[in-house]
This record gives C-alpha cells, sequence and structure tokens, in this order.
C-alpha cells in the first residue's frame, strides 16, 4: 500500500437509521463483470499534507470480472484523479475459486512520482516471485508464500463479501502488502444504512485490525456491505496515520451477480 501512507480508503453514503431491503439493479454491460463506481477524497487530520503530494478527490472504480469454473477471478480497483489532473493509484488481484489470491499488484502515478509492483504466488513451489519497477530503476525479488491464509488489499474486499455471513466474531488471517505479511483481526463492525437511488439499504460493518503481538500492519480497513445476498461495498475506509482515503458509492454501472456464502 506504498502511497496509501499518505491517505486512505473509505466509501461512505452515511445515514444511522435502522431498516433497508434489497438493492434493486439496473444492470447493464457484460454479464460476467460486476462494476462499482466511486467518487473519493482525502479524510483525516493530517490529509491536508498528503493533499501536498497527491490530489485530494477524485472518482474510482471497482472491477470484478467472473470468467467461469476452473478460471481465476479477476478484480481491481483504480482510482484516479479529478477531470482535468493526470494520476492513478491502481490494485490488481487474481483469485482462484478456493479463494486463495493468486496475484497481487499495485502502482501509482502522481505528478512525477511512480511505481509498479506485481507478486505472483506458486503454491506449488512454495515461493512468492516480485518484479518492481520506478522510473530509476526495477528490480526482482523471491521470498517464501505466507503461511496460512492471506489476501492483499483487492482480495481482502472480495474476502469479507464472500464471508460476511459467517463472521461473527474476530478471525485471524494476514494482509499482504509491498512484499511482506502482516497478521490482522477480521471481526465485525457497527451497521448503518446507506442510500443509492432513492433506496435505503441496511450494511453491515467490518473493520481488519492489526493483530496484537506481531509484525505491526501500518494500516487498517473498515467495509460497509449489504445486508442482502449482493453484499455490494457502500463503504470502504483504509486507515493509515496521515489520512484516510474515502471511497462513496455513486453507480452500479455492471452487476454480475458474486455468488456469496450463505
Amino acid at each position: 500500500m506504498q502511497p496509501i501512507r499518505y491517505m486512505l480508503l473509505a466509501l461512505a453514503l452515511a445515514c444511522a437509521i435502522p431498516t433497508a431491503g434489497a438493492v434493486e439493479l439496473n444492470c447493464r454491460g457484460p454479464a460476467n463483470v460486476e462494476s462499482f463506481k466511486y467518487a473519493w477524497k482525502l479524510r483525516g487530520g493530517l490529509s491536508w499534507i498528503a493533499g501536498i503530494m497527491f490530489p485530494t478527490s477524485g472518482v474510482g472504480e471497482l472491477k470484478t470480472t467472473y470468467p467461469g469454473a476452473g478460471h481465476a477471478i479477476d478484480s481491481s480497483l483504480l482510482i484516479t484523479a479529478p477531470a482535468g489532473k493526470s494520476g492513478f493509484y491502481a490494485y490488481e488481484t487474481q483469485i482462484e475459486s478456493t479463494g486463495r489470491t493468486l496475484m497481487t499488484y499495485h502502482a501509482y502515478s502522481w505528478k512525477d512520482k511512480s511505481r509498479k509492483e506485481r507478486t505472483l504466488f506458486d503454491y506449488n513451489s512454495g515461493m512468492a516471485r516480485m518484479h518492481k519497477e520506478t522510473p530509476e530503476k526495477q528490480w526482482d525479488k523471491s521470498d517464501r508464500i505466507p503461511s496460512g491464509p492471506f489476501h492483499d488489499v483487492v482480495s481482502s474486499i472480495y474476502y469479507l463479501r464472500q464471508s460476511a455471513a459467517t463472521i461473527h466474531g474476530p478471525v485471524s488471517t494476514s494482509i499482504y502488502s509491498d512484499g511482506k505479511s502482516y497478521p490482522v483481526i477480521v471481526r465485525p463492525a457497527d451497521h448503518r444504512v446507506f442510500t443509492i437511488g432513492g433506496q435505503q439499504v441496511g450494511a453491515s460493518g467490518f473493520e481488519i485490525v492489526d493483530a496484537p503481538g506481531g509484525k505491526k500492519w501500518p494500516g487498517g480497513m473498515k467495509i460497509w456491505l449489504s445486508d442482502d445476498a449482493r453484499r455490494i461495498p457502500f463503504r470502504i475506509e483504509i486507515i493509515q496515520s496521515m489520512a484516510s482515503l474515502q471511497l462513496d458509492l455513486q453507480t452500479i454501472d455492471s452487476c454480475a451477480f458474486m455468488q456469496a456464502s450463505k
């Protein structure tokens, strides 16, 4: 989460009213693609410092392609600068049908700064193979795959959507970020009601926090998912020391149905 040290990620359409129904969707686009469009902004007391280096608002898209049985699920989160300004931050991941993360990628370009990093997880050899690039150099590194279940930023969103119905208390897992694995705890958070297209929709909150006693993850995440079977992510917060990046759901463009666990 390289530049997310300067900004953090949250999805908000907030309202604190107690009930809601399922989301009615006017689907378009490919039948196997799911696309959520967001507006984002920096939040937090020190966000003005991050704003010196990066834009403080813009648009984003969380896109997932479900290719069918036996093939990896592709999911990405693209965050771009406001119209008229250049710059982006991108997350990409590939997820096996079993839920294992097969590939993680992140890249950014803001002003004169840019970086790319891709890690392929070879479970047969037990190795994670990383390739990194900046305008000045590129390099490769191999390391052991983390033991136990782990997720990157985007695959953790998919994991929470899949597992929301079964998470009733703290669950231990790991976050893989910048070539390192951090022990974290996933646990339920508060319940809220959000509004989209004139509809009020109940959403259950979940948070990912640093696990005590291990390597400290310099971050955090919160996400609110609709209570219906679609588990639509209305709010996501990625929390860092300086600020938080908040994404607010604006539209649902393509809506392939994600088969969440019951």
